[in-house]
């Protein structure tokens, strides 16, 4: 926010304007609306430029109407990004299901791989941080959480994983946090609420529930899944993190494979 009105001096600058241009000009948008707020004096301007003067919602709109700005764009100069504002209404729960009112567009930008390695492959479950090669921004308010500086980490559930079905559906993007790594014996009432962690073999990558005796961990898939579990000495496989999010399709009209006699 330090440098909006310098950003906003730049603007005028930009298309040679004079502070009497733009008080003039402000006042016609005044007249136009029948609302004084609108106007701005030289004085004024001189103080939002060089002052950090924060300009009422009125005064800011003809300065973007004059300077032919973006109005989000400026807004973002002063640190308030409209983007964000739907994920920033999770600070207050509401216990009601409501819609959520917004423009296209405007559901939020956020950081997700946008290349991934070459060699990747959707069929089998892969440890998604190690093969994205670049992160950019896309709309997507499940993610918004992302963010590849802290320690959460992200894989994807292969397209034939079917391990942890119907809480992990083939095809999901899922988000681990790597500092917990300690396997929990207790402390959940139901499957939902069971830890599940993401785990590295020699063989692949596995998510699973699991449960620890003494030098081994056996990996507990769901009951309608189908599989069954996996025993694994400690020092075969290593747990890389707690599963904490996840971003899947809720799709009617997908179907299980049906496993051949080989599966």
């Amino acid at each position: 926010m330090d440098d909006a009105g310098q950003k906003l001096k730049q603007a005028r600058e930009r298309l040679s304007l004079k502070f009497r241009d733009v008080q003039d000009a402000s006042q016609k948008i005044a007249e136009k609306y029948g609302n004084d707020d609108f106007s701005i004096s030289v004085s004024r301007l001189f103080d939002i430029e060089n002052k950090e003067l924060i300009p009422t919602i009125y005064k800011l709109y003809s300065l973007c109407a004059i300077y032919r700005l973006d109005f989000e764009d400026v807004l973002s100069w002063y640190g308030i990004q409209l983007s964000a504002m739907i994920a920033d209404g999770r600070f207050i729960p509401m216990p009601k299901t409501h819609p959520v009112r917004t423009r296209p567009g405007q559901l939020g930008n956020v950081l997700f791989p946008l290349n991934l390695d070459p060699g990747f492959d959707p069929r089998h479950t892969s440890y998604l941080t190690r093969l994205i090669q670049r992160w950019g921004k896309v709309p997507l308010l499940l993610l918004d959480c992302i963010d590849p500086s802290v320690k959460q980490r992200y894989a994807f559930i292969g397209t034939e994983d079917w391990f942890m079905y119907p809480l992990l559906h083939p095809g999901t993007f899922i988000m681990f946090d790597e500092s917990k790594r300690r396997v929990a014996a207790s402390g959940w009432n139901t499957e939902f609420d069971r830890p599940i962690y993401f785990f590295e073999h020699r063989s692949g990558y596995f998510c699973a529930w699991c449960v620890q005796e003494k030098d081994r961990y056996i990996l507990i898939p769901h009951p309608a899944s189908g599989c069954t579990p996996l025993t694994f000495a400690m020092d075969e496989v290593d747990i890389l993190g707690q599963v904490i999010g996840l971003a899947t399709r809720l799709d009617g009209a997908r179907r299980r494979r049906p496993r051949s006699a080989e599966d």
